[in-house]
């Protein structure tokens, strides 16, 4: 089959002869239709995690086989959650169904487990969900990212009344936004871009150019998305006494940081990544949201490489492959 592969020598190339996966007791095998392609795929080629093997943790497919005695998914369009765990009795993460905090976690394209960049893939069945219907391709790809804005509200309950800034204007920002807006909460966007604000603004997300907005110690919740020093620094001279500071990006820095705001103001810094899969499926059979105008461009996988390098392009936001 064909895959997308970044190999031991840290090439990333296509392979047209890559073994098909088989399906093991209580997995099921699908036959990927579309996948996005994500930053942390980037960063992989640039040596994070030290993964080998296919990349790839986005995706929408069907289920054509599955090896074990329920066969409710069978002919199903399914998304994957990115990790399972190890299913012990006395796993408490397992227990819980947060497979991405379990020791002995396999994540697709990521750890230990190949990912969605070919046209098959295995999961367990717990770890996969049925699309809606009325739910197409191009917006159930968004899944993984969305759940993961999502999961802002799983970990803090953001009262109605409070003010909300998103920093970062990139994919991931403006999935957060949009998410957050569509929960009915007062969340204002604010970027360097004004096209890419613009694409919130069109769905009834507050904007702000970061060059106009003023920097004030006044929002309850501020949620930094731009993966840079300075908007953790930013982000903090945001964040109101005893206020929350979401770090949904990760900041890697050899610089030193100013933490002393945390302490005098008492702010909460609260860490998010990866969320549940059934509440961003029901906002999107919802239709609150639409991610439509994120799509930069649709590469068949015989042009994935291709993909991958206007991926790196700055006024990108979103790749996806066509199976």
């Amino acid at each position: 089959m064909k895959a997308v592969v970044f190999d031991k020598d840290n090439q990333l190339k296509l392979v047209t002869d890559y073994e098909k996966p088989v399906p093991q007791k209580g997995e099921a095998l699908v036959r990927v239709t579309l996948a996005g392609i994500c930053n942390t795929d980037y960063e992989i080629t640039k040596g994070y995690m030290g993964y080998v093997g296919v990349l790839g943790h986005e995706a929408v497919g069907v289920v054509e086989e599955i090896n074990d005695e329920d066969k409710s998914l069978l002919g199903k369009r399914v998304v994957p959650e990115i990790s399972y765990g190890c299913k012990k009795p006395e796993c408490p993460w397992c227990a819980q169904k947060l497979y991405r905090h379990c020791p002995d976690r396999h994540t697709l394209g990521i750890w230990r487990k190949d990912g969605v960049f070919a046209q098959y893939f295995t999961m367990p069945l717990e770890t996969l969900f049925e699309v809606p219907e009325n739910v197409p391709d191009n917006q159930a790809v968004f899944v993984e990212p969305l759940a993961a804005a999502l999961e802002i509200t799983e970990q803090h309950h953001i009262k109605p009344f409070e003010k909300v800034v998103v920093l970062g204007d990139g994919k991931l920002g403006l999935i957060t936004a949009l998410a957050l807006n569509a929960q009915n909460l007062d969340v204002t966007l604010v970027g360097k871009h004004q096209n890419k604000l613009d694409i919130a603004k069109a769905q009834g997300v507050k904007t702000a150019l970061l060059q106009n907005f003023p920097i004030e110690k006044k929002y309850d919740v501020v949620v930094e998305a731009t993966g840079s020093v300075s908007g953790f620094e930013t982000s903090l001279a945001l964040t109101r006494p005893r206020g929350v500071l979401v770090l949904k990006s990760t900041v890697a820095t050899g610089k030193e940081l100013n933490l002393a705001p945390i302490v005098i103001d008492e702010i909460t810094v609260l860490g998010s990544r990866c969320g549940q899969f059934p509440p961003a499926l029901r906002l999107l059979k919802s239709g609150k949201v639409d991610f439509s105008p994120l799509i930069s461009a649709v590469y068949s996988v015989d042009d994935a490489i291709e993909g991958f390098e206007k991926n790196k392009e700055k006024d990108t936001l979103k790749i996806l492959l066509k199976f």
